[in-house]
């Protein structure tokens, strides 16, 4: 029996999640599992991945093949590391010890950059959100000044139509009066 370390497919359509999944190769996709390993959410930003660790590691050394995005989620929790490391270990390259020490330090590398891209992400979304009230902003005061200059018309041709109406009612009045007079 060849045993997979693949994802099966969850959710709705456009929303996708995976769970981290041992299973038969021969089963189907989101079919039958051995075990689940975790879950991996790649619609947040950064993806989301919740994982056994020990229990994929275990996998990984008795075996278990993982598919290309499942090697990608394992990889990036560190799985793959510490199975090197550990293979490592067996071959007498170095001791356990200081296997664990490069690992932490991997792990702390790793989180530090995780929370920077979190950071940035943060700053990114602030900074976009600034940009756009600034454009509106920008576009408001255009469609403002653009309706003050249209008043400002209307009121003009409006006062120049009264004054035109007052400058013709006392010229008729006149004219209405003198045919009187004679």
């Amino acid at each position: 029996m060849s045993v997979k370390i693949r994802l099966s497919r969850h959710g709705r359509k456009a929303a996708a999640f995976y769970h981290v999944v041992v299973a038969d190769s021969r089963a189907p996709r989101d079919g039958k599992f051995i075990e689940k390993l975790g879950s991996y959410n790649p619609n947040t930003n950064p993806a989301t991945i919740e994982l056994n660790f020990d229990r994929a590691l275990y996998w990984l050394q008795v075996g278990a093949q993982p598919t290309e995005t499942a090697r990608m989620v394992l990889s990036t929790k560190g799985v793959l590391l510490m199975k090197h490391l550990l293979d490592g270990v067996k071959k007498g390259a170095f001791d356990e010890a200081a296997a664990k020490a490069k690992f932490e330090k991997w792990v702390s590398e790793k989180n530090d950059k995780l929370a920077a891209a979190k950071t940035k992400n943060i700053v990114d979304a602030k900074d976009a959100k600034k940009a756009k009230v600034e454009a509106e902003r920008k576009i408001n005061e255009a469609r403002a000044a653009e309706i003050a200059q249209k008043r400002a018309e209307a009121e003009a041709a409006a006062k120049a139509a009264a004054e035109e109406a007052a400058a013709e009612a006392p010229a008729e009045e006149t004219a209405a009066e003198t045919p009187a007079a004679e």
